[in-house]
């Protein structure tokens, strides 16, 4: 999914008036509901369902979450709110944004509705990674796991009462929920480390970096495509002929942003006999766990390697 630097007047007009609409209507987070034979149910949000689906896991029964962003269609880039996200936003007690300038909509519809009692947990200062720097953060499973604990931190933050129990969720969820995810980095690891790869945007190198796969597209390419500009002509030469080189042993794209020129890169692979897999920027299908989503694809890129290589 593409960033696109110039937004239309019209639509940044009515999500303001959204905003506003929402801020005179909804100044602070609902209570901390209850539920009988669950005890306080906390009302919490994310920006991006990768995020949203990591919250509801570690909240358990004692959270109600919902991702303002879910559908494989939706950019987060360019989305803004509308006034019923702007209310799911204010009510919420933890609200999760990724930062990195990839939902600056979310930040600017918490600054509407200030409130001391709800925590934001804002990735790209969680992890380090400043604007301007690769906002896909989920897609670094260290990340992942720093995330995991602010979450965790926040829930407890809010809800002091079942702390062990958020505790226990967080054990559970690394050594149950994200067992095959690290059972698989592991593996692609220890079995492929060094191998050439190319790829159509930054979504993958966070994750590459992670496998210890020489990801050799250049950075400059990388960049442009997943904030939709065009390109330099030598960046797109350099990537043709790594493929009509062969390179790489693999070539992996975002199937949710694909330009002409990652169509064609993608034809120009398959001609040239370069093993050819996929990502996605969102939960596929929609609904998945991100464990499980994220699984599929490190199964799939592992299906790739072993094709490519022999091994």
């Amino acid at each position: 999914m593409r960033l696109r630097p110039h937004h239309q007047v019209a639509p940044m007009l009515l999500a303001g008036m959204a905003i506003a609409v929402c801020a005179g209507c909804a100044t602070s987070p609902q209570p901390i509901r209850t539920s009988n034979g669950v005890g306080k149910v906390v009302p919490v949000a994310a920006s991006i369902n990768a995020w949203g689906s990591i919250l509801a896991q570690l909240g358990g029964a004692h959270v109600s979450a919902a991702s303002i962003i879910a559908s494989p269609a939706t950019d987060p880039h360019d989305y803004q709110p509308t006034p019923a996200d702007s209310r799911t936003i204010a009510e919420s007690r933890v609200f999760v944004e990724n930062g990195v300038g990839y939902d600056s909509w979310a930040a600017k519809s918490v600054a509407a509705n200030p409130e001391p009692a709800r925590t934001v947990v804002d990735v790209g200062t969680v992890v380090g990674v400043p604007e301007g720097g690769n906002p896909h953060r989920w897609y670094s499973p260290g990340d992942v796991e720093k995330v995991a604990d602010a979450i965790t931190s926040a829930l407890k933050k809010t809800d002091p009462e079942d702390a062990a129990y958020f505790d226990r969720r967080r054990t559970d969820f690394d050594r149950t929920g994200l067992a095959e995810y690290h059972r698989l980095i592991a593996e692609i690891k220890s079995r492929y480390a060094g191998t050439p790869i190319g790829a159509s945007e930054s979504i993958l190198a966070p994750l590459a970096e992670a496998l210890s796969l020489k990801l050799v597209t250049p950075p400059s390419f990388l960049k442009a495509i997943s904030e939709g500009t065009d390109p330099s002509a030598a960046d797109k030469a350099a990537v043709d002929a790594q493929l009509t080189g062969k390179k790489i042993k693999v070539y992996v794209f975002n199937s949710q942003n694909s330009t002409p020129d990652v169509t064609a890169q993608v034809a120009a692979a398959k001609k040239a006999g370069i093993a050819v897999t996929t990502v996605t920027e969102t939960l596929t299908p929609v609904g998945a766990r991100f464990q499980d989503w994220q699984s599929a694809q490190l199964r799939s890129l592992e299906s790739a390697l072993r094709q490519a290589t022999g091994r």
